[in-house]
């Protein structure tokens, strides 16, 4: 939810679901598995268990519980990594385009 000391432009939603994210080099075509902890509508935060490099452009795919609801297919850039735990990196993502 917004607050006055909110810079947020969007309201969050508090999603616990799972994601793909899919690393934006053609040479390593690497697959991080995360869960998307909380989507608005210019981004999302995910739990991944290690950390991505701030400015990494990703793929991501996140499939939806319902069948009349289309998965959400999308290019996103690394915004934030925090790392939360020994093996738990939070991930700050800004969505770049919607398919």
């Amino acid at each position: 939810m917004l607050t006055r000391g909110d810079n947020r432009h969007y309201f969050r939603m508090m999603v616990n679901a799972d994601v793909k994210l899919m690393i934006n080099d053609p040479e390593t075509g690497r697959v991080v598995d995360g869960i998307c902890r909380d989507l608005s509508a210019s981004g999302m935060s995910v739990e991944v268990d290690e950390p991505l490099e701030m400015g990494t452009l990703i793929r991501l795919r996140l499939d939806s519980a319902n069948a009349s609801v289309p998965p959400l297919d999308a290019s996103a850039k690394v915004m934030r990594c925090s790392q939360e735990s020994e093996d738990i990196y939070q991930l700050g993502l800004a969505f770049l385009e919607l398919s």
